[in-house]
């Protein structure tokens, strides 16, 4: 099943085109200057959190887009005037106005238009879908059915429901549910809570984020027991959404990503511009081997990717296996220094320039912990739902260093899952603090 590969590009393409229009009309109605339009650009970024104006997806309804514009076309005129207010500059109200009007025709036409484009791209080229399967059989299940049937351009493909009861052309049991989504490579599961009891809700919750599924359920008037629900109608069925990564929405994405990119420039140009030679120079007199070591491990979707460190041991067939210990022998003295003060991490600033960690997020793990605790601690692989980081929530607060127990890990895990559903980039920029201060003071478990 292909569902475009290409696909997670398109959102940040579009929001650079919406600022290059906001920029353009800021230059032909208000000013030529770049600080101005820089902050116009700027309010229009902060609005589109603070509105949520780009919560817009393929089943969103156009009644929505354009009242979502409307608002945030409004706020942005209103701080326009209180920034040239503030500035003691006068621009003609007319001009203002101008720019309002402008912009939200020209934001509706080209995202109306681009709505329908993508209807027909998807009916014409048959990508750009998700796969789903329906979990329940009852007359709101086959509302859902019909929609995704009889609504191509919206891009969902039915590849059929489960059911206990005794029911004609539906495709197995909710017990041959499982093997047939991960087999069928199925995006999203749509779960009737009317059809299930909790214990087999909390199966499929904990089936979904182990195996990185999308779960959604059917509403009707069965209480749900998660929190963080998100109601949305697919034509004229409510589905309710069991959670929200914060990080899902590419805005906040983006946002994180500019700050990972600025962040990790800095620390190349002011700190490994010359820690680098130095550390060579101190590696190489105390062992023979390579300055830098790699090794790899799972990131963001579960890919596998390539992290640098200083090489802090002398060259041994068990780095891949055995995490480093209290007094380990294989480390060296110039090792322990790095590893206690947390400069041997250093290295993956360049992880993060590459697209690859981030500067806060779940530590990435020994891919032989991962594959020992993946099907172990519930919610784990919900970690890899965001990129991995240098430094993240469960190290500053006490859970680093060595795994000895299987509550090391689920501590870590109960940690990373809270980061990953209620990140902010203040949040980040709390744990990066947090990290300066237990660096400078020399943490206990860092061996």
């Amino acid at each position: 099943m292909q569902t475009g590969k290409h696909s997670k590009y398109i959102r940040p393409l579009l929001y650079l085109i919406d600022l290059l229009i906001v920029s353009s009309l800021s230059y032909i109605f208000l000013s030529s200057k770049l600080v101005d339009i820089g902050f116009i650009v700027l309010f229009w970024i902060l609005l589109s959190v603070l509105v949520s104006v780009y919560s817009v997806y393929r089943f969103t309804k156009i009644v929505r887009i354009i009242s979502l514009f409307f608002k945030q076309t409004i706020l942005l005129a209103l701080l326009i005037f209180t920034y040239y207010y503030i500035r003691e500059e006068f621009i003609p109200t007319k001009n203002i106005f101008h720019f309002f009007i402008a912009l939200l025709l020209i934001i509706n036409f080209w995202r109306i238009l681009l709505f329908e484009i993508f209807k027909k791209y998807r009916i014409i080229t048959g990508s750009n879908n998700k796969y789903v399967v329906i979990i329940g059989t009852n007359r709101s299940t086959k509302k859902l059915e019909n929609f995704f049937n009889n609504s191509p351009e919206y891009g969902y493909r039915f590849e059929g429901f489960f059911s206990n009861k005794d029911v004609p052309n539906k495709t197995g049991t909710i017990e041959e549910s499982f093997d047939f989504i991960i087999e069928r490579n199925i995006n999203e599961v749509y779960c009737s809570v009317k059809e299930l009891s909790n214990d087999q809700i909390k199966i499929f919750i904990e089936f979904c984020e182990t195996n990185m599924k999308i779960l959604k359920f059917i509403a009707d008037d069965k209480e749900l027991f998660s929190k963080n629900l998100q109601l949305d109608y697919y034509d004229l069925s409510p589905i309710i959404s069991l959670r929200k990564i914060p990080l899902d929405d590419p805005l906040k994405g983006g946002i994180k990503r500019v700050f990972d990119i600025i962040f990790a420039l800095a620390v190349i140009c002011f700190v490994l511009s010359w820690v680098t030679p130095l550390l060579a120079v101190l590696i190489k007199l105390e062992s023979k081997g390579t300055v830098f070591f790699k090794q790899y491990r799972y990131g963001a979707d579960f890919n596998k990717f390539l992290c640098y460190k200083f090489r802090s041991m002398t060259p041994n067939k068990e780095s891949d296996l055995i995490q480093a210990s209290k007094n380990d022998v294989r480390t060296t003295k110039i090792g322990k220094f790095i590893r206690r003060t947390s400069i041997d991490e250093l290295p993956q600033f360049f992880n993060v320039l590459f697209g690859e960690m981030s500067v806060v997020g779940p530590r990435p793990l020994l891919m032989s912990h991962t594959d020992d605790y993946k099907d172990k601690i519930n919610r784990f692989m919900l970690r890899h739902n965001v990129k991995p980081g240098i430094t993240g929530l469960a190290q500053v607060s006490g859970h680093r260093g060595n795994i000895e127990k299987d509550s090391d890990m689920q501590n870590r895990v109960r940690y990373d899952v809270f980061y990953v559903e209620n990140w902010s980039l203040i949040l980040d920029l709390k744990i990066i603090i947090k990290t300066i201060f237990n660096v400078s003071k020399g943490e206990e478990k860092a061996y």
